[in-house]
Parts: C-alpha cells; sequence; structure tokens
C-alpha cells in the first residue's frame, strides 16, 4: 500500500467520524490530515476528488451531510492553502530578487567601466587605510595591479610614507585632502602623483571608508626639477672649490632629481699612472684596484663613447633594467662620472633629458675645478715659502692652518728664529684681508721681522722698528703682531704686543695665565707712547702658545669664550708631546665647517736644560758659578731660601777643588752639572786633581763635607784614580712664587 493509499483510508475514517459526532476533535483531525497530505506530497485535486466520490456514495443513504462534509474538507485543505500562498509568495520574492540582483550586476559592471575609463588612478581604501579596490588607470601609474589586492598600509609604493599618515590624518578629521608626493612605482623607478582623497562616513560596517585618485604629475614635476636642479647645481657647482666638494653637491642634486645612491668620478692622469677614484655616497669605493671589476670595466668602455653624453648600463643580474648612468665629463676622455641608481630601473626620457643637462654644468665645473686646484696649489706654495722651515728648534711645534676656501690664503704668519745660543725669536703675526695681496705683504714684514730680531734688540724697541717698516709698505696698516724673545736657559719671556691675540701660559699646579700686559695699537696706527713690554718667567713643564685670531674668533660669539677655549685645551694637553698639543688645538678648536680663517701658531714646552760649567779651578771662578747657578735655580722653581743653600753646597764642593785637588801651582780643571728632574735638584762637582788625606787636626779647616753633608739630602763622594766625583741630591719642597 503506498502512502496515498494510507492517507485516503485515514481520510475517510477521519470523515465518517467527523460526520457522525459533529464536534471540534473530530473537525481538528482535518487539519492535521492537511498538514500529513504536505508532509507525503498528497495532491490537493486527488483529495477533493476521492471526498466528493465519497459524499456521492453516502448520500444515496444518508441525506444532508454535504454541507458538513465539506467543513472537514476545507479544514483538511486550509494548511494546503496556506503552503501553496507562501510558496507563491516566496516564488514572487525570489523573482524580484532576481530582477534586482541582475539589475545591480548590470549596476556594477557600468560602474566598472565607468571607473576604468578614468584617466586618473581610482582606489576605495578601508578604515585602516587598506587599498580594497584600484582601476586600470591606478596600475598604470603605478604598476601595481589588482591582482596584488588588498595593499595594506603603510602601501608598497609609498616614498614619504610621513607626509601621507599627516595627510590621512588630516583626511580622517575633515573629510578630505590634496596633496602631491613621491612614490616607487612597482619597476622601481621614481615618479609624483597628485592625490585626491575623500572619506565616505559610515560606509562599511558603519566605519569610514575612503575613495580617492591620483594623477600622474611626474612629467610636470620633471620639467619644474630639471629647471630648479640645473639653477641650484650651476650655482652650486660655481662656486667649489675641489673634485670631493663638487661630487658632494652633484650628489645632493641627483638624489633629489634622478634617484641616485651615489656619485663616484674616475679622473686618469697623465701617462699610466693608477685612475684616482672620488666617491660620494656609500658604498665608499676606496681605490682603482679596489673598485668592481664589472664597474671598473663600465670606467673603461666610457673612455670610447662621446663627451658630454650619458649612456644607460645595465647589470648582469638586472637585464633590461638600468644600473646606472656613465658619461665622460671632458673631450680628452680623462673624467668619466658614474650615476648609480638606489634600485636597478628602466630610465625615462625625463630621467635622460636631465642627466645630459647636468653633466654639461658638469664638465664646465670640474674644468673650474680644475683651474682652481692648479691655482690653489700655486698659492699655498708661495704661502709655504714664505713661512719658516716646519722643523723648528726643540720644544717648538708650529701650525699653519689654511681657511676652508683654500685659495683664500691670507696674511698670517708665524717664525721662530735662534738669535744667539740660549735666546729665541718668536713672532705670531696677521695682516688685514686675504689672498695674495695679504700673503705679499706678510712676506715683506716677516722679512724685516727677521732682520730685526737678529740685532738683538729688546721686543718693545723691535716692535718700533718695524712699525717704521710698515709704514712704507703699502697696505701693511695695522698689521697685528705679538712678538717675544725666550731664553731658554732661565725661562725668562720678554715681549711686546701690537694689538695682537695674548699669549697664554699654563704651567703645573696653575691656571692657565694670559700675557696681557704689554698691548699696545697695531703696526702703523699712530700712537703717543712708547710701546710697552713685559716679562714673564716660564716654569718646567710649562706651556706656552701664541696665535693667530682664526683659531678664536667666531661669529656671534664673545672673543673671550673663544680665548677660554684655548686656555682649557692647553691645560687638558699639558701632560701631552708639544707637537700633540698643536695637533690638538687644531682638532678640538676647529669649527664644523672649518676654520674660516687661516690659524698661524707657534707651541712651546719649556723644559730647564741642564747648567753644565767646566772652568779652571781657581778662586775667582767660584763668583762665576755661584752667578750663573743662581738664575738657574730660579729657573727651576726652587725657593729662594733653599736655592741659597743649594749655592752655598755648590760653592763649597768647588773650593775643595780649588785648595784641594792639585798641588803646587799646577793650575786644573772643575766640572759643575746640575740638573732638575721629579721635584729634584741633582748637582755634581769633579775635579781631575789627586785626593789628599786630611790632617789628623785640620784646624779652622775642613768644614766644607761636613757642611755638604748636613744641607744636602744625600752625598756621595767618589775617589778614583782620574780624580775626585762629589754627587749631591735636594728635594724641592715647594714652586717658586
Amino acid at each position: 500500500m503506498t502512502s496515498a493509499d494510507d492517507f485516503h483510508q485515514s481520510y475517510v475514517a477521519a470523515l465518517h467520524r467527523y460526520l457522525a459526532t459533529r464536534d471540534e476533535d473530530s473537525l481538528a483531525v482535518g487539519h492535521e490530515l492537511g498538514r500529513r497530505a504536505l508532509q507525503d506530497q498528497i495532491s490537493i485535486l486527488d483529495i477533493i476528488e476521492n471526498h466528493f466520490r465519497l459524499i456521492d456514495e453516502r448520500s444515496k443513504t444518508v441525506a444532508g451531510d454535504a454541507d458538513t462534509a465539506l467543513e472537514f474538507l476545507l479544514q483538511t485543505l486550509a494548511t494546503l492553502d496556506i503552503a501553496t500562498r507562501g510558496f507563491l509568495d516566496g516564488t514572487k520574492r525570489y523573482a524580484e530578487e532576481r530582477a534586482r540582483a541582475e539589475g545591480l550586476a548590470d549596476r556594477d559592471r557600468f560602474r566598472t567601466a565607468v571607473v576604468n575609463s578614468l584617466q586618473e588612478g581610482f582606489f576605495v581604501a578601508d578604515h585602516d587605510g587598506t587599498v580594497t579596490e584600484i582601476n586600470n588607470a591606478f596600475t598604470d601609474i603605478l604598476g601595481y595591479s589588482a591582482q596584488g589586492l588588498p595593499y595594506r598600509w603603510p602601501h608598497p609604493w609609498l616614498m614619504d610614507k610621513k607626509t601621507a599618515a599627516q595627510q590621512m590624518a588630516v583626511v580622517r578629521q575633515i573629510g578630505s585632502a590634496q596633496y602631491e608626493t613621491p612614490i616607487r612605482h612597482h619597476d622601481g623607478h621614481l615618479a609624483w602623483v597628485a592625490v585626491s582623497i575623500n572619506a565616505v562616513r559610515g560606509g562599511g560596517a558603519g566605519r569610514d571608508v575612503y575613495v580617492g585618485t591620483i594623477r600622474d604629475i611626474t612629467a610636470e614635476r620633471a620639467f619644474a626639477a630639471r629647471e630648479s636642479a640645473v639653477l641650484r647645481l650651476a650655482t652650486a657647482v660655481g662656486v667649489a672649490k675641489s673634485m670631493g666638494e663638487l661630487l658632494e653637491i652633484t650628489l645632493e642634486e641627483c638624489r633629489a632629481a634622478v634617484d641616485v645612491q651615489r656619485v663616484i668620478a674616475v679622473t686618469w692622469p697623465p701617462g699610466d699612472g693608477e685612475p684616482i677614484v672620488q666617491v660620494a655616497g656609500e658604498p665608499h669605493e676606496t681605490s682603482w684596484r679596489a673598485m668592481d671589476p664589472v664597474l671598473r670595466q663600465v670606467f673603461l668602455d666610457s673612455r670610447r663613447q662621446l663627451p658630454l653624453t650619458a649612456r644607460t648600463v645595465e647589470w648582469p643580474d638586472t637585464p633590461g633594467k638600468a644600473r646606472g648612468m656613465v658619461a665622460v665629463l671632458s673631450g680628452a676622455a680623462d673624467v668619466a662620472l658614474w650615476l648609480e641608481l638606489r634600485v636597478p630601473r628602466w630610465v625615462i626620457a625625463e630621467d635622460r633629458l636631465l642627466v645630459t643637462v647636468l653633466i654639461g654644468h658638469l664638465s664646465l665645473a670640474v674644468g673650474h675645478v680644475r683651474q682652481f686646484e692648479s691655482a690653489r696649489e700655486t698659492s699655498l706654495t708661495l704661502q709655504r715659502a714664505m713661512l719658516p722651515p716646519v722643523t723648528p728648534p726643540p720644544g717648538f711645534a708650529v701650525r699653519y692652518e689654511p681657511a676652508v676656501p683654500p685659495l683664500e690664503i691670507g696674511g698670517d704668519w708665524y717664525d721662530v728664529l735662534p738669535i744667539d745660543n740660549h735666546r729665541i725669536g718668536i713672532v705670531v703675526g696677521d695682516c688685514v684681508g686675504r689672498g695674495l695681496p695679504a700673503a705679499a705683504i706678510m712676506g715683506q714684514l716677516r722679512s724685516s721681522a727677521r732682520a730685526l730680531l737678529l740685532t738683538g734688540a729688546r721686543p718693545a724697541t723691535l716692535l718700533e722698528q718695524l712699525d717704521a717698516a710698515a709704514s712704507f709698505t703699502p697696505d701693511a696698516y695695522c698689521t697685528t703682531v705679538f712678538l717675544a724673545i725666550l731664553d731658554i736657559s732661565t725661562g725668562m719671556l720678554e715681549y711686546s704686543n701690537a694689538g695682537h691675540m695674548p699669549a697664554i701660559l699654563a704651567a703645573p699646579a696653575a691656571d692657565p695665565t694670559f700675557l696681557d700686559h704689554a698691548t699696545s695699537v697695531p703696526l702703523a696706527v699712530r700712537r703717543n707712547h712708547s710701546r710697552p713690554e713685559g716679562s714673564h718667567a716660564l716654569l718646567p713643564d710649562s706651556t706656552l702658545i701664541l696665535f693667530t685670531d682664526g683659531l678664536v674668533e667666531r661669529k656671534h660669539e664673545d672673543l673671550n669664550e673663544g680665548l677660554a677655549r684655548v686656555a682649557e685645551v692647553l691645560g687638558d694637553t699639558m701632560r701631552l708631546p708639544v707637537d700633540a698639543v698643536a695637533d690638538a688645538m687644531l682638532d678640538r678648536l676647529a669649527p664644523a665647517a672649518g676654520f674660516d680663517d687661516d690659524v698661524a701658531m707657534v707651541v712651546y714646552r719649556h723644559e730647564l736644560a741642564p747648567l753644565r760649567l767646566e772652568t779652571a779651578a781657581t778662586p775667582d771662578q767660584l763668583v762665576v758659578v755661584r752667578r750663573q747657578l743662581t738664575p738657574w735655580l730660579r729657573a727651576a722653581a726652587v725657593p729662594q731660601e733653599q736655592a741659597c743653600d743649594i749655592v752655598l753646597v755648590i760653592s763649597e764642593a768647588c773650593t775643595n777643588c780649588v785648595e784641594h785637588a792639585y798641588r803646587g801651582n799646577d793650575t786644573g780643571k772643575m766640572l759643575v752639572e746640575v740638573t732638575a728632574a721629579d721635584g729634584e735638584i741633582r748637582a755634581r762637582v769633579a775635579d781631575w786633581g789627586t785626593w789628599k788625606t786630611p790632617p789628623a787636626d785640620p784646624g779652622n779647616s775642613g768644614r766644607g763635607l761636613p757642611l755638604i753633608r748636613a744641607i744636602s739630602d744625600a752625598v756621595d763622594v767618589a775617589n778614583t784614580a782620574d780624580g775626585t766625583r762629589i754627587d749631591m741630591a735636594f728635594s724641592v719642597s715647594t714652586p717658586l712664587d
């Protein structure tokens, strides 16, 4: 039996029951049968047909049941009616939604066609800035296709991420922004775009989305950049003073205009010498031999190409893309330039045009630099020839540092000239002006000062005589000079200053001293008084520095600040060798951009020379010994009272030589040697006579040796076949005030 047969039997039974009882419960069974018909997919027509056949058969026996049976049928069909109407409504809604979807698809296709027809790049970004939709023009401009979506923030084409982030913040705040920015095309080349962004408030899941356009303005920017770069480069290279400076300028301009990583210049010297390599940027090639062989071959090949033309060069590992551009900057093909791109890429026409224009200006600049370097070398050779030899007397260090523009040599000079065995003349001067005229004046005054120093006159007198020489020298007006005479045996410095920087003296355990007590007006300036003169004793291990104003003068700074810096460096370097002191002065005091005025400098470290006296062993020489020993001890910073004791002891030792070393009328020699070291005075008195045994009763004599032992801290007497030697030592307690 099928489910349909079973359903109809159940329907007949339920209908008979309802006709018999006519109650609500029996009627409700019809509703359940309707639900069963839906479930078993019983045809409505079958139900109706079976129902009326049953009623026809029953009406033959029972009259009046047709209306009651119809009520049961309707109850059964009610469920089926609801389902039918729901199906029809669903079908209708489906048809409507399908028609709507087809309309939307047509509209999306229309929107896509419209967006892709735009010549400007179009994009949509979500609330996080992630690009979720782009058009064909966007791909053409940036090289990034729709297959790579989504492009998350920060976008891979951004170069100026800071500006892009700032503009996004503006869009979030006010709803729109327009700006221009550089971008990195997918193939690596630099491009410029104009960006316009607008916010769609609550566009997706209640969050803002962003719609924007980009327009390629590379050509516009390239033209403006080319004009600006050419103008800047032409101006900058016109003042370049060296190939290194020229390359730095070129690198910065090419970085902004062509997006290069480094610039390399190779110069072939005359003959068969190794090419000179100069680099701006990284990596830094150290020499021709250390250069990448591929790049070295590029330079060699470039010498066969036309001058002032740029040739793009591919690297073996990046075929089809340029690694850089090479050009020859001279007709002799002895200077070649390599512009290395940041990443291998295709070089566009705008890049080629810009590089060609830049190369033309660079070629002129290279010629200018070569002429300048030749003139600079000639000028510096001339000026250095005017200066004294670079090897000064012992204890001295001299330096001459040209200003940053090396050709602009000035009138600064120094001189250290031995006058006799123990006196040295020191001169540091500065003529007004710069260049060869100032150097010529300097040469004349320096020669005059040298000649005057040899006369042996005192410093003040020498400056007055130099005044007369300056008055007959054109343009020598207002020359400043510090002139001093140093006695290296005593450490006494006598000086006179004609409007110059004061000398600075640093001594152990003391603050630096400025020697500024003998200052007057510069040379050839009218004055009403004689030149003053000062003196100062240099203690052992003290350091003296004389210098020109280029070492200390700075724009917008008080001169005393510069002098204080010199004093500080001098105090910090007192323990260094004198040459190291001079180097430290230049290193620590040089401005970041270099000295903007010439610097001439003399540094002296005073070390007291040992005293050595070899005289006849006669009474009259005892006074000579005392007269030379007394100032030597003063120069050694021995306190006066202790110096008197030392003079007494050494004089007593010399008296022994006079009285006891030689017999009869024989007159021999005696030697006195005195040194100062490590806070101690050591003395030796020696003769070449014969030792005499002291008598048992010396009477009023024989007290010399006990006196020597009593005053000295250590005494050693040695008798040899060659004579007698007395060694004495004295500890110096306090320095001389």
